[in-house]
């Protein structure tokens, strides 16, 4: 029974992939306002300088927004493969689709698509997330309640305490410290762009280094996991291994972003301290009584006699009562 466009009235609807999710929308959409609440004030800015506040605020948010999002995205590793598999438990149906595995810091992210995506009367499109917040056993039940198709939960499975790979815990804690080093991270990016503002730039320079090295020790925690026996994926007649994604590579992109912008902030200030300040819109307050130039001035030679003949009369009653 159905209403329309294979819709059940009294079914929930499978659950299909999604292009962005909740967290990383909210991340964009924050950075993006405040992006634009920024440049906003560019038409007040005069001359070159306005260039160089462009370029500075693009390329700040840009790195803090990737550190952010960094902690939410399921695609630090992955792997997929297309093979021929049974779809349901107790079922001798075999489905031809592409399944894909994706992790992330706080769990994991299993896809199966059919091909074609319609086999046996039903859309085989599916994007299941399994956290490891405290363990995945709960979320496994879950999926086999459900009746997840057998790709699926044999993945999920893998992940599970019980299983003889113990997937869990080598991603689980290297997750962890991941997370906690890109937090680190973002904390010594906000610094620096405090620092930038002040005219302790050079100082600036070291805290962008320094959120480089967080970012690289967050990959460094990740990469651990990497190093260990991988855990074979045998699923039909395809078989597949975790391998870096696109978050891993993202992040040492981002982190050598951090670590030129920091060698070239300090070098560029011991070299030209005065020119550095001028770009960065830093206004010195130690400056120098010799460095500061008057204007030419008048004097009222009226006021100037008097001040003369009363220092005058001032010595003259001095040395009158000595």
């Amino acid at each position: 029974m159905t209403f329309y466009d294979d819709i059940y009235p009294f079914y929930p609807l499978q659950r299909t992939s999604f292009i962005l999710g909740t967290n990383l929308l909210t991340i964009i959409l924050v950075f993006l306002v405040l992006a634009v609440g920024l440049l906003l004030i560019l038409p007040g800015i005069r001359g070159k300088l306005r260039f160089v506040w462009m370029f500075r605020i693009i390329i700040s948010l840009f790195i803090g927004a990737v550190i952010v999002a960094l902690n939410f995205t399921s695609d630090w590793a992955e792997g997929k493969t297309t093979t021929n598999a049974t779809y349901k438990s107790f079922s001798n149906e075999v489905v031809n689709a592409e399944i894909g595995l994706h992790v992330g810091l706080y769990g994991i992210n299993v896809t199966l698509r059919g091909n074609p995506v319609i086999q046996f009367n039903e859309t085989i499109d599916y994007n299941e997330m399994f956290s490891w917040q405290d363990t995945i056993e709960k979320d496994y039940e879950e999926a086999l309640e459900r009746g997840l198709p057998n790709p699926i939960l044999y993945i999920a499975e893998k992940f599970t305490r019980n299983s003889p790979c113990g997937l869990i815990f080598q991603y689980r804690y290297s997750g962890r410290y991941a997370s906690a080093t890109l937090w680190t991270a973002f904390c010594c990016w906000m610094v620096a762009n405090v620092l930038l503002s002040m005219p302790v730039i050079l100082y600036a320079g070291y805290m962008m280094i320094t959120t480089a090295a967080f970012i690289f020790f967050s990959m460094a925690s990740f990469s651990t996991v990497m190093n260990s026996p991988q855990c074979s994926f045998s699923i039909g007649t395809g078989s597949f291994e975790a391998v870096y994604s696109h978050s891993f590579w993202l992040a040492l992109a981002t982190g050598a972003l951090c670590t030129i912008i920091g060698i070239v902030v300090v070098m560029f200030d011991c070299m030209v301290p005065e020119k550095m300040k001028e770009a960065l819109s830093v206004a010195a307050d130690d400056c120098d009584d010799e460095d500061v130039t008057y204007g030419e001035g008048y004097l009222n030679t009226v006021f100037l006699e008097e001040v003369n003949s009363s220092s005058l009369t001032s010595i003259i009653t001095v040395v009158s009562h000595t």
